[in-house]
């Protein structure tokens, strides 16, 4: 959570400017619904646990324009692909050092009602900031992997976002949501957001911007015998505010920043009275020792809880789901990929299933054996491609045509890159003084990273000795490319490093990061890349 003044009433205001109501009353659905899952506490500390590593091997911080932010939007990253989400990472041209913010949509449900969630995944400079807001975070991250794990009947689209440099002044969510056509604003039902639900002296706050939606969440409360107080500390100062200028209706949790518990919320939620909700708020001490167990747990079960209420389909009648194992897979031209097709039955009595494929590159054929199965069968899906087939990757949907409902899953296939092990980024960075520039490159090559993996950075700064370069891994290490130097002055021009790796897998986002560390002297990178 940010600091700075209430924004609730200029908020409110900007919505009548733009014609447009808050809170609207059928903002939600509240139907029956299949119930929703216990999310794991365990899964939820252990990413909490790996905010904290980044955050140690990165100068103690993951703030935006700084290393350990990409390094979070990697982990972040990782783990939603490998779940099967839709994967953008959005750079936002205004914020520090141009961090990207991380959106994942989960490709079940009507896309035009959207419910989304979302969390700064920033931290401010001075400290790790693990319950602000690595709790928020790292807690929708696990929904989102969870939902991917029980593969549910979707009524609704499911997007999640993970923020960048909230912390000076909502700046990702404010892009994110600026660069959206009204037409894609519309679509959005609802906007969830959760900023610091892990406060160490903790109470039990819910967003009461809509009512409708706040009933949600004390809803789920109410099961637990917990009682709710609106929110107001985070009235307008948290990403929430983005999407609320723009009309959409919003809601969210949060369990205190720095704000004074009083004698009734001691008596209503136990603590301490007369001390803040967090004593490490924008602190170095926000550290993973600093969040205790039971606020998180609460409140990862209460967002579940929310989503399975508005996005989730009731299940009814005969249903059943489809999975692909493995998900992708790379062949040269003339190979084949197999891929093993999982069906359930989810809901009723067994159904026949007859299967599918489209989107294939050209050249390619599918075939499955068997054709058709009884939900709960598997069959295996050859997918054979000739010697005429591109390089390139394509998305292969597979589709089971059931009796009662239709279902699909998708597959991505690589053609002809699997022995290429050196990528690289072309996008031009100004080199500014006393800032941060980070290049992401995603390797898709296969095994271990060859150490030392290669590295060649061509730019032009008329005083590459003022430049401290790093390396990224995709696991969030950081590796030394090169120190600053001692005068005279040189150009960088292209320079090729070999930089010592221990134990990276190829694959994923490595990410180059230039500080200029000295004044008057600027330039820009044009390009670099990584052999791997």
């Amino acid at each position: 959570m940010k600091w700075g003044k209430r924004l609730g009433a200029a908020v409110v205001g900007m919505a009548a400017v733009l014609g447009v109501v808050t809170a609207p009353a059928q903002a939600v659905t509240t139907e029956t619904i299949t119930a929703a899952p216990d999310i794991s506490l365990a899964n939820v500390k252990a990413h909490l646990s790996a905010l904290q590593t980044i955050a140690n091997q990165n100068g103690g911080n993951r703030a935006s324009g700084r290393p350990g932010y990409p390094a979070s939007v990697s982990y972040v990253e990782q783990k939603l692909r490998a779940a099967g989400y839709n994967v953008t990472l959005q750079t936002c041209t205004t914020c520090a050092g141009s961090s990207q913010n991380v959106i994942a949509e989960w490709p079940q449900g009507d896309a035009s009602q959207v419910i989304m969630l979302g969390a700064h995944l920033d931290s401010v400079s001075a400290g790790p900031g693990i319950n602000d807001n690595g709790s928020g975070s790292a807690s929708i991250l696990e929904v989102a992997l969870t939902l991917a794990r029980e593969n549910p009947a979707m009524a609704k689209r499911v997007r999640f976002g993970w923020w960048a440099d909230e912390e000076s002044g909502l700046r990702g969510s404010k892009f994110y949501v600026n660069s959206l056509p009204q037409t894609e604003r519309t679509k959005i039902k609802t906007y969830l957001n959760f900023d610091m639900i892990g406060s160490d002296n903790w109470g039990y706050f819910v967003y009461d911007d809509v009512a409708s939606v706040k009933a949600v969440f004390d809803e789920y409360f109410r099961t637990i015998g917990i009682q709710t107080e609106g929110d107001t500390e985070g009235d307008g100062r948290s990403d929430h505010a983005s999407f609320k200028s723009a009309g959409i209706p919003v809601g969210g949790l949060a369990t205190g920043a720095g704000y004074t518990k009083s004698a009734a919320q001691q008596q209503k939620w136990g603590g301490t009275a007369g001390r803040a909700f967090d004593s490490c708020y924008h602190r170095a001490c926000d550290t993973l020792s600093n969040i205790p167990d039971t606020p998180v747990e609460k409140n990862s079960d209460a967002i579940a809880y929310a989503l399975w209420k508005l996005a989730v389909g009731a299940s009814t009648g005969n249903d059943f789901s489809l999975a692909l194992s493995p998900s992708s897979g790379t062949v040269q031209a003339g190979q084949s990929a197999t891929v093993t097709v999982n069906t359930t039955t989810t809901s009723g009595t067994a159904q026949a299933v007859s299967l599918s494929a489209s989107g294939l590159p050209a050249g390619a054929t599918a075939t499955f054996n068997p054709a058709s199965v009884q939900s709960g069968g598997s069959s295996t899906l050859t997918i054979a491609t000739s010697a005429s087939t591109p390089n390139g990757t394509s998305t292969i949907t597979v589709t089971g045509d059931g009796a009662s409902v239709d279902r699909t899953a998708q597959y991505t296939l690589t053609v002809g890159t699997g022995g290429v092990r050196t990528f690289s980024n072309g996008t031009d960075y100004a080199l500014n003084d006393y800032a941060t520039v980070n290049s992401p490159i995603t390797s898709t090559a296969t095994g271990s990273a060859t150490s030392p993996v290669k590295v060649t950075v061509t730019g032009t700064h008329t005083c590459s000795e003022d430049l401290r370069i790093s390396l990224q891994a995709p696991d969030g290490s950081s590796y030394s490319v090169k120190p600053t130097g001692s005068l005279p002055c040189t150009d960088l021009g292209t320079r090729t490093y070999s930089v010592p790796v221990t134990g990276e897998a190829a694959s994923g986002t490595w990410t180059l990061v230039l500080y200029d560390a000295y004044a008057q002297d600027t330039g820009t990178l044009d390009s670099w890349s990584i052999t791997v």
